[in-house]
């Protein structure tokens, strides 16, 4: 008898064939990320690399559990890539004990909070309108409905963190947990301090490095993982990998920190995610990256000194990372219609609260730029000069911005997602 045929099926289709629709607005994307500038501090270019292990075959499996534990069977490749991963953490960060399941930054703070406080307990943290995050406390996020919110934040004056301060809102507080770590801080940010304080009041210590953490693993910023009894970092951004995280802990909060992933917020892992976390630190460990982060960090001053040089005002003057500060309050343009007027011009960046801000959320007073995409383009100081210059006439109002961003960006196409020439035309 002649073998059983069945249907035509989408499985082996491409995604052009079976969904043009969702294929178009990737390509429009994907031309999005060629053809603009892009200076928002939390995003990079994956390597094509992590994009194979993102969209790869493990997205197909369930994992719940860990190791030699799991629930599902058929378990054996995904134990492999996910103890990969973690030893590529533990060798790069020099950690005890790290968990790569986690999904997102925000799940893994707030599986840090229920790993070592309870309801109601007091939460000490940076304030997101001075640089933190709607984790660290938030009145309208799960950390802040869930602890008692204590938030401190940087001098309005030079736009640093006081440590004394800091210290007498701990001893004030007591709190259960200290947080340190920002989302919009462009200085060097003191983790011994922060341990002081901590071990001072009795309090855990939880350090958010996410912004920082591909400067951490490169020596370019001082590491917490020795100080603080749980570290979280997103591992995009500098740090150039997939979009997720992974926390890391002290060995006497290993179970704690595991079992409030798994099953206390999460249930089955994303596996591709994993896999891509296993490749992107794997990159991360190379020659070439401690070349790439120390690039950023040199385009980062570069950038920040031009803006300056053109009449921008800085908080705290400058910077010591990846990131810059602006505060536009006396141009008298808002953060918004900056942000606007920039994409516009075809350069992106974020609008953000500025210390002392007196707009909403929505409006703001500053913008975010950073240094991390446009150096994963090969850019350098001299370029950070010529978009210095481009953002300085795009936030007035000039005009014939976008021909210039063209002409600037055609000399640095970028390297991932596979371009074409005919995404690179004009």
């Amino acid at each position: 008898m002649p073998a059983a045929t069945y249907p035509a099926s989408s499985l082996d289709q491409p995604l052009a064939t079976v969904d043009p629709e969702v294929a178009r607005i990737l390509a429009r994307e994907r031309r999005r990320l060629q053809t603009q500038l892009q200076l928002i501090p939390s995003e990079n270019y994956a390597s094509r690399a992590v994009m194979e292990a993102t969209g790869s075959v493990m997205t197909d499996k369930y994992a719940e559990g860990y190791g030699d534990k799991r629930y599902y069977n058929g378990c054996g490749e995904v134990d492999a890539v996910e103890q990969l991963a973690i030893a590529r953490a533990k060798k790069l960060f020099g950690c005890d004990h790290v968990n790569v399941q986690v999904y997102s930054g925000a799940i893994a703070n707030t599986a840090a909070y229920m790993a070592l406080i309870a309801p109601g307990d007091t939460i000490l943290a940076m304030d997101l309108n001075h640089g933190g995050h709607l984790t660290h406390g938030m009145s309208l996020n799960y950390s802040g409905i869930t602890y008692k919110a204590v938030h401190y934040g940087v001098e309005v004056d030079t736009g640093r963190l006081d440590y004394g301060k800091i210290a007498a809102l701990a001893r004030q507080h007591r709190p259960k947990m200290l947080v340190c770590g920002a989302s919009a801080y462009p200085r060097t940010i003191d983790f011994e301090a922060f341990a002081r304080i901590a071990k001072d009041v009795g309090a855990f210590l939880l350090a958010d490095i996410s912004h920082i953490a591909g400067l951490v693993v490169t020596g370019l910023h001082p590491s917490p993982v020795a100080l603080a009894d749980v570290v979280m970092t997103t591992t995009h951004k500098t740090l150039r990998g997939p979009r997720s995280a992974i926390l890391m802990c002290k060995q006497q909060h290993a179970k704690a920190i595991d079992r409030a992933v798994f099953p206390g917020l999460q249930s089955g892992p994303h596996m591709h995610q994993v896999a891509a976390k296993a490749v992107g630190l794997l990159e991360a460990s190379r020659a070439d990256f401690v070349d790439y982060a120390r690039r950023v960090v040199e385009n980062s001053k570069a950038l920040a000194g031009a803006l300056i040089e053109k009449g921008f005002k800085l908080v705290s003057g400058g910077t010591d990372n990846h990131l810059c500060l602006v505060d536009l309050t006396p141009t008298g343009v808002t953060g918004r219609d900056a942000a606007n007027r920039l994409e516009e011009a075809g350069i992106v960046v974020n609008k953000n609260t500025v210390p002392g801000e007196t707009r909403s959320p929505q409006v703001t007073s500053g913008i975010r730029p950073a240094a991390p995409a446009v150096t994963s383009r090969g850019m350098g100081p001299a370029e950070m000069e010529e978009i210095a210059g481009l953002v300085s006439a795009a936030v007035r109002g000039g005009k014939g911005i976008r021909a210039e961003v063209h002409r600037l960006r055609e000399r640095f196409p970028t390297v991932a997602y596979g371009f074409t020439p005919e995404d690179l035309a004009p």
